[in-house]
């Protein structure tokens, strides 16, 4: 698999707290350069980023993050309003109190949600591997196929640690067809990004690869 494919799935992505617009639209300028799936960037920089890349690059944007702990109107007041400043796809953080309560339907019914207000824009949904056992990430595969969602994502990259290639694998053995994979957190190199992929991810986020394009 050649850099330029593996490049063609990567959500480059900035979302540190202290991001400044002249580095927002440095990662937008190297997104259109690499052809990169989507640039992720912080909800406050959406409509710029969208009125600056005009359509050259897919916006792509978070809600509830990084805790999710947020409540289900609030998330829902937030996907609305980066729909509206021109965001492609929505990146979402599930309340992991309430999959620890096992309060599933309450999962299911707030992933829906979203989707419904996303409608045709991709929905990606994070369940922060690093945080659950074995048994809650099985479900999550099941719940998040079951709510419609386009993809589930390991990690925030804000937590104790990103995505694994173990959890790659258990997403593939428990996750619908028509479900997709995103990776994200701690991907360092190529080799690791190829591996990813290799092993189900369609998606990957990440900062490192273009990084490693400019030093090149």
């Amino acid at each position: 698999m050649d850099r330029k494919e593996i490049m063609g799935k990567v959500d480059h992505t900035l979302l540190d707290q202290t991001a400044t617009w002249e580095e927002i639209k440095k990662i937008c300028d190297q997104a259109i350069v690499y052809q990169t799936a989507s640039v992720c960037i912080p909800p406050s920089y959406v409509k710029r980023v969208s009125e600056y890349l005009n359509g050259r690059i897919k916006v792509c944007t978070v809600i509830g993050f990084p805790n999710g702990y947020a409540t289900k109107k609030v998330k829902e007041a937030e996907t609305k309003d980066a729909l509206e400043n021109g965001a492609d796809e929505i990146d979402m953080v599930i309340n992991i109190g309430d999959v620890k309560n096992k309060d599933y339907d309450k999962v299911l019914e707030e992933i829906t949600s979203l989707k419904k207000l996303c409608r045709d824009h991709i929905l990606k949904v994070i369940i922060e591997t690093c945080l659950l056992t074995e048994q809650e990430k099985v479900k999550m595969c099941r719940i998040v196929s079951e709510s419609g969602a386009d993809y589930i994502k390991t990690s925030t990259g804000f937590s104790t640690s990103g995505a694994t290639f173990e959890d790659i694998k258990l997403f593939k053995d428990h996750v619908a067809s028509h479900v997709k994979i995103k990776a994200a957190g701690g991907i360092r190199s190529f080799e690791d990004a190829e591996k990813f992929i290799c092993l189900g991810a369609d998606r990957l986020g990440t900062s490192r690869l273009v990084k490693i394009m400019e030093e090149n």
